[in-house]
């Protein structure tokens, strides 16, 4: 065989099974060296070819559209810096868990090293940020050299998706000359139903014994509460209300928990945490016996510091990936369990408890607090609390919400409450960087819809070549850009209390016009001055396809005001509510 017919036997082999163990989509870059592997791809039936120019920005896609689906994502590039710009995306995936399996194409041994062009150092180039590396073998003439292809292909994608889900990295050493041979019915060898290899893994559990002595402590406790951070684990939202309704303990949701929306019940899910756990008098009241955590760290600062400030209390952090999520050194159980089943275990060993007055505490100052905050429905000018307010209210059923970091996130944790829509929530709070947003929300919208990304400006001008997404295809897309020139979320923090370098070094003005952008991606811009406008605009734009940017204008100096006034007076009303109870 020649060198282009066995190139052509080994790529063929690894994308057919690609396809086999599940990849339904590939998002690939231009580029030389990765040609071979790029034409063949595009010839097998059955793999969903998204083409973007620049890496970083395809590898966002690719994270969102694995985050949508939950399936592994493959993303291809050439030699070089192409792999370097992937890094981001990367580093986002491991700490998110999502399942991506970056191919890497590059210069064949004999070019690395001796000055040949577009050649980096690409082996281990992402270093501990993937689960698995693998320094493909050269393409050789052989069945052995067609299986190797297929069974480091299936054990890619099931490392990836496995607990903990994350990125794997295969480098693909190629020669010259790189145009495979490509004829009709290729794959059709190759096509076996039940691939070369079947990896079959089951998930964490425990012993009954264990799950009936913890089921025994827990009933024994009346000062408990569970804390759900961002958690995307199917069954677990039902199982985890359950459990709470046995036990009568609190479930402090964070938005990105998906507990905040759907037809479950809301009578143990407490939501407006972040405000009123910054009082005193109330964290003193709420000293809880036992914490049980699923999920990563919360967004929630004030919930955070609350359970540092806790650790005398028996914190139980359940995780079926297997990690370690205990920032503050706070943990006293670790438990490597599948989420869903260990509520279902735990409960199974329950009889259903009675009302109790600690947990009464909390339902109550939950529901002051969101009735005191409401009053952030009453402001008239243009506001990131009131936008955040009426979130549930006007996105429509089954939306997914995507939220940038920064201000954006926190104002949802403390403004965006339990509704009945089935509203997705979603965000990349692996490493909580601004880059990529608006790239990974449209491999989301690529994969679900209808999607809003709602982002502040900094965010916007950091990935506004993610904006080619939604023209490239054909994407529905909705855009509100809050606009408070600068970065908003330093003004809470320390350093604006030194002002005499604070906006060049931290506020970081633009005063870019943002039309310009969207209309030369080939979207359609509103700029909203007052809240009628915003409603009609949003209204307006359900019935349209393709990229809509909707930019609302505020203020750095007045959101500041607004939030300290807010959280200010529902702490003086809880102070009251306290002492009165007290007497």
């Amino acid at each position: 065989m020649s060198h282009q017919e066995d190139m052509t036997a080994f790529i063929s082999s690894f994308v057919a099974e690609l396809s086999i163990a599940g990849v339904e989509d590939v998002v690939i870059s231009p580029g030389s060296r990765s040609t071979p592997i790029a034409l063949i791809m595009a010839e097998h039936p059955r793999l969903r070819l998204h083409i973007h120019v620049d890496e970083r920005s395809a590898a966002f896609f690719a994270l969102g559209i694995a985050k949508a689906s939950y399936r592994p994502v493959a993303i291809l590039c050439t030699s070089g810096t192409a792999a370097a710009n992937y890094y981001p995306a990367v580093i986002e995936a491991g700490i998110s868990r999502v399942p991506l399996i970056v191919i890497t194409a590059d210069r064949p041994h004999e070019l690395r090293d001796v000055g040949a062009p577009q050649a980096i150092d690409q082996i281990h180039l992402y270093g501990h940020n993937v689960k698995w590396f693998v320094e493909m073998s050269l393409p050789e003439a052989g069945e052995d050299s067609r299986r190797y292809a297929r069974t480091v292909c299936a054990r890619a994608a099931t490392t990836a998706a496995s607990f903990p889900s994350g990125p794997v990295h295969l480098n693909f050493p190629l020669r010259e000359p790189l145009i495979p041979n490509l004829y009709e019915g290729m794959f059709d060898m190759l096509e076996r139903p039940e691939g070369y290899v079947g990896i079959h893994q089951g998930k964490l559990t425990m012993p009954d014994s264990f799950f009936e002595k913890l089921a025994d402590d827990l009933h024994s406790c009346e000062k408990g509460i569970i804390i759900c951070g961002p958690l995307e684990e199917a069954g677990f939202v039902e199982e985890v209300v359950l459990l709470a309704e046995k036990l009568k303990f609190p479930i402090l949701a964070d938005p990105l928990s998906q507990l905040r929306s759907g037809g479950h019940s809301e009578k143990y899910i407490v939501d407006a945490y972040d405000t009123f756990l910054r009082n005193e008098n109330v964290k003193e009241k709420l000293k809880p016996e036992v914490i049980i955590r699923f999920g990563a760290m919360p967004v929630s600062k004030a919930l955070s510091i609350f359970l540092k400030e806790n650790r005398n209390s028996r914190q139980i952090v359940v995780d079926g990936g297997n990690g370690w999520r205990d920032p503050f050194m706070s943990a006293t159980d670790m438990i490597y369990a599948d989420e869903p089943q260990f509520c279902k275990s735990i409960s199974s060993f329950l009889c259903e408890e009675k009302e109790n007055g600690y947990t009464r505490k909390w339902c109550e100052l939950n529901n002051m607090t969101k009735d005191l905050l409401s009053r952030v429905r009453d402001t008239e000018e243009l506001s990131e609390g009131k936008l955040f307010h009426m979130m549930a209210e006007l996105l429509p059923e089954n939306a997914v919400l995507f939220v940038g970091n920064s201000m954006p996130i926190r104002d949802l944790d403390t403004f965006f409450y339990f509704n009945k829509k089935n509203i997705r929530v979603m965000a990349n709070r692996g490493a909580n960087g601004i880059d990529g947003i608006i790239s990974t929300a449209s491999g989301v919208a690529a994969h679900s819809g209808p999607l809003y990304l709602v982002l502040g400006d900094l965010t916007f001008f950091h990935d506004l070549n993610g904006l080619l997404a939604s023209k490239l295809n054909s994407l529905n897309i909705n855009i509100l850009l809050i606009n408070n020139n600068g970065g908003g979320i330093f003004s809470f923090l320390p350093q604006a209390s030194h002002p005499k370098h604070f906006e060049k070094l931290f506020g970081t003005p633009l005063d870019l016009d943002f039309r310009l952008a969207t209309e030369m991606y080939g979207g359609t811009f509103d700029r909203i001055s007052q809240w009628d406008g915003f409603r009609e605009a949003i209204e307006k734009n359900m019935h349209k396809n393709g990229l809509k940017v909707m930019e609302i204008v505020t203020s750095r100096d007045v959101n500041l005001k607004e939030h300290r006034d807010l959280w200010n007076y529902v702490s003086r009303e809880i102070d009251v509510l306290l002492e009165g109870g007290a007497q």
